[in-house]
């Protein structure tokens, strides 16, 4: 009944990496927006972010099906 706690490899792939690929894709969309002065102003940040912790998150591989 109880799941196993998963390994960070796991958390990694699963959650971490979708979600830096996402915070890039927000800094865009923060770089073109004509609203906030504030967005557009950290938008490059915001995608030196994402764009880092993909690179960090994309490098840690989930262990093989076989490796539980």
């Amino acid at each position: 009944m109880s799941q196993s706690p998963r390994s960070f490899r796991e958390i990694s792939a699963r959650y971490l990496e979708p979600a830096s690929i996402w915070v890039m894709v927000l800094g865009i969309v923060a770089l073109c927006q004509p609203v906030s002065l504030f967005l557009h102003r950290y938008g490059v940040t915001i995608v030196l972010i994402g764009l880092i912790g993909f690179n960090v998150f994309s490098k840690i591989k989930p262990p093989a099906q076989g490796d539980r």
